[in-house]
C-alpha cells in the first residue's frame, strides 16, 4: 500500500524524537537541499543526527499536515529545551523528499482571546477549492500586507467567525488592522516585501513572505483556513533571517 507523503512526513518529523532510522529513508540525502541558514548540509547524515537528538528526550507533535503537488507543508509543535512552534516545508521528486524549508519561532500565548498558537481545525476539506482558495490568499496577501491597504480587511476575512492564533492579537480585526498601520521613522513595523510561495490543500493555504518586522529582516509564514470563500483562521511563525554571514550553508531561506 502506498503511504501518503504527508504521512512519510509525519513519520519523519516523529523520528527526532524517536531515534526510529526507518522514516528517515524518505528523504534522498544525496540531493537533499537544506534551506536552514543555521543548519550545516551534508555534515551528518539525517540517520546520526535524529538519533543524537533522541537522546536530549525531545519532544515532536505534528498538529497538521498538507499536500500540494511536489510539497508538503506541517505545522509542528517542538519541545527540546524549549517550547517552539514550526513549519516545515518538503519537496518531493521520485518519491523522496530532496528540499526542505522551515520557519520556527518561540511558543508564547494563549492569546487574549484563549487560542493557542497551535490549537484549532486541522482536517482540510473543500478540494476542489484549492486554486481558488489559493488565489484568493495570494489577493489577500498582496493587497493588505505587501501594498499596506489593511482598511480592506473585511473584504477577505469574515469578521464574525474569525479565529487568531497570533499570541501578540486577538479575534479583534480591528485590533489586527491597528497592528498593520504602525509605523516607525516612515516604515511599516510589519512589512511583508514578497512572496515566496503558496501551498494549499483544500480550504488550508499556506504563505512563505519574506520582509522585516520592526526593521528587523525576517520570514513570515502564515497559514490561513477558509470557509464560504472568505479567511475564518490564522496561524503564524515568524522567523530573523540570519545575515550571510552567520549561515552554515548557501541555500538561502527561501
Amino acid at each position: 500500500m502506498t503511504i501518503a507523503r504527508k504521512d512519510q512526513i509525519r513519520a519523519l518529523l516523529k523520528s527526532i524524537e524517536t531515534g526510529d532510522p526507518e522514516p528517515i529513508a524518505v528523504v534522498d540525502e544525496a540531493k537533499y537541499i537544506q534551506h536552514n541558514p543555521q543548519t550545516h548540509e551534508g555534515s551528518e547524515g539525517l540517520v546520526a543526527l535524529f538519533q543524537r537528538l533522541a537522546k536530549t528526550s525531545p519532544r515532536v507533535n505534528i498538529v497538521r499536515a498538507f499536500e500540494d503537488g511536489d510539497f508538503v507543508f506541517a505545522h509542528t509543535e517542538y519541545d527540546f529545551s524549549t517550547r517552539r512552534i514550526g513549519f516545515e516545508v518538503f519537496r518531493f521528486e521520485d518519491g523522496r523528499a530532496v528540499e526542505h524549508w522551515d520557519n520556527i519561532q518561540p511558543r508564547l500565548g494563549p492569546n487574549s482571546s484563549g487560542h493557542s498558537m497551535v490549537d484549532g481545525e486541522t482536517a482540510s476539506k473543500e478540494l476542489d477549492r484549492t486554486e481558488s482558495n489559493r488565489s484568493y490568499v495570494r489577493q489577500f496577501v498582496e493587497a493588505v500586507l505587501i501594498d499596506g491597504q489593511p482598511e480592506r480587511l473585511m473584504e477577505f476575512i469574515d469578521g464574525n467567525s474569525y479565529v487568531e492564533h497570533n499570541p501578540r492579537l486577538s479575534d479583534d480585526l480591528g485590533e489586527l488592522q491597528t497592528a498593520l498601520q504602525q509605523v516607525s521613522d516612515n516604515e511599516r513595523q510589519v512589512d511583508y516585501q514578497t512572496i515566496h510561495r503558496i501551498l494549499a490543500e483544500g480550504n488550508f493555504v499556506l504563505c512563505v513572505c519574506e520582509g522585516h518586522f520592526e526593521g528587523v529582516h525576517s520570514a513570515f509564514y502564515d497559514l490561513f483556513r477558509l470557509e464560504n470563500g472568505k479567511i475564518v483562521e490564522h496561524w503564524d511563525t515568524r522567523e530573523k533571517i540570519a545575515p550571510r554571514s552567520e549561515w552554515k550553508n548557501t541555500n538561502g531561506k527561501f
